[in-house]
């Protein structure tokens, strides 16, 4: 019986997601069971809808943006989901001068932290499930900063005197993949 426990113990913590939205709140799996919650306060969500999606939405805060995307299992992405991003987010916000100053991986996680412009500093956390992809902007580190502080206990932030980007957005990969082809039916 040892044997099956394992087995049932090991699907049972794989089943755990690594992040949820629910009650207000933003939860980050940083152990096999133990959650990491960011309060949201006040926020705007939009569904967003395209044939190639299960389920989408973004999310704003005054800090925070999030784009959650769970593309149909006869769908795929045309390129990394995280440098996609990248694209869009410079092109439709008309950036001129967009560059990596930290890039972190850590499991399921991508942190990444930019110079835009440059005049400030904002975050990005992409994260990686086997159903679905989740990118978060990050305008004030405050989420990125405790995140990725509770996945590698060593992390110090070094961005605390750099200024941090207002940037109200307004854009989502999914309203926008019929021109852009972000994702497209398998093979």
């Amino acid at each position: 019986m040892g044997f099956f426990d394992k087995i049932l113990k090991f699907i049972a913590k794989a089943s755990i997601p690594t992040f949820k939205f629910e009650d207000n709140k933003l939860h980050f799996k940083v152990k096999s069971e133990e959650y990491y919650e960011y309060d949201l306060g006040t926020y705007d969500i939009k569904t967003r809808h395209d044939p190639f999606i299960m389920e989408a939405y973004t999310l704003n805060t005054q800090d925070i943006f999030l784009e959650y995307i769970r593309v149909d299992h006869n769908t795929q992405w045309n390129g990394q989901a995280l440098s996609l991003f990248e694209g869009f987010f410079v092109e439709k916000l008309n950036i001129r001068d967009f560059e990596t100053i930290e890039k972190k991986d850590i499991e399921h996680y991508t942190f990444k932290t930019y110079r835009i412009n440059e005049s400030f500093v904002i975050h990005s956390i992409a994260i990686y499930t086997v159903v679905s992809d989740i990118i978060i902007l990050d305008t004030k580190g405050d989420l990125y900063k405790n995140l990725l502080f509770r996945l590698d206990g060593n992390y110090q932030y070094k961005f605390d005197k750099e200024e941090k980007g207002d940037i109200n957005f307004n854009i989502s990969m999914v309203k926008e993949n019929c021109f852009k082809g972000f994702f497209s039916a398998s093979d």
